[in-house]
């Protein structure tokens, strides 16, 4: 009986890994093309579950209208919630308004206040790009990915991969206080797992203003 010839699995595996290499390579290209057409920019993150009436939802709000008001460009993950206010403070204002949305299997709906949209296969490409806040990142309470977010930025600048001087800014001690506190306590203090200086690269603030004073001191510096 004559047997029936099929690719080896190696064979498959490496189609599809060259398929993926060149995907993410493409996504990377569009990314840094995109990323370079803006200057003066800020990222600002957050929860996606927060409703329009939420606190922090118009605290969002606020600040990107301070930021657009003074030529900051403002982008986001392009969602719901805290990255639709931000992206509807900047647009009300007519502001560039970037969203950097990733494709999900239950989707992400692209929020519609984004008037600069770029959309990412990998999670990892689109976080390289929401990386590239030149002045500032600004993270308001949120879930697994805006911690996430937060301690990939906060790395970066301990590693040296980003400035030491971009500001990066969370918002609501009465959130962010208690995981700060175990950072010193405990990562510090007791386990001495990072340095003095690390607990030194972000700022802790409770309002817009207090953010945006921050951004704004800085970059004329």
């Amino acid at each position: 009986m004559k047997k029936t010839s099929f690719p080896s699995q190696r064979e498959d595996f490496r189609k599809t890994f060259s398929w993926r290499i060149f995907k993410i390579m493409a996504e990377f290209v569009d990314g840094f093309h995109f990323v370079a057409d803006f200057k003066k920019t800020v990222g600002i993150f957050g929860s996606s579950r927060f409703s329009p009436n939420n606190p922090y939802y118009q605290e969002a709000r606020k600040l990107a209208r301070l930021l657009v008001k003074d030529k900051f460009t403002v982008f986001t993950g392009a969602g719901g919630g805290i990255m639709e206010a931000a992206n509807r403070g900047a647009f009300e204002l007519n502001g560039e308004s970037v969203g950097m949305n990733v494709q999900l299997p239950k989707g992400q709906t692209m929020n519609k206040y984004v008037n600069r949209p770029i959309s990412f296969y990998y999670f990892f490409t689109r976080k390289v790009m929401l990386s590239f806040g030149r002045c500032g990142y600004v993270f308001f309470p949120g879930g697994f990915g805006t911690l996430d977010e937060f301690f990939e930025m906060v790395t970066l600048v301990q590693t040296k991969k980003l400035p030491y001087h971009i500001p990066i800014i969370a918002i609501s001690k009465s959130y962010w206080q208690p995981l700060f506190d175990w950072l010193e306590k405990e990562v510090y203090e007791k386990q001495r797992a990072i340095s003095k200086q690390d607990l030194k690269s972000f700022h802790l603030v409770d309002s817009a203003e207090q953010a945006f004073r921050i951004i704004k001191k800085n970059y004329s510096k």
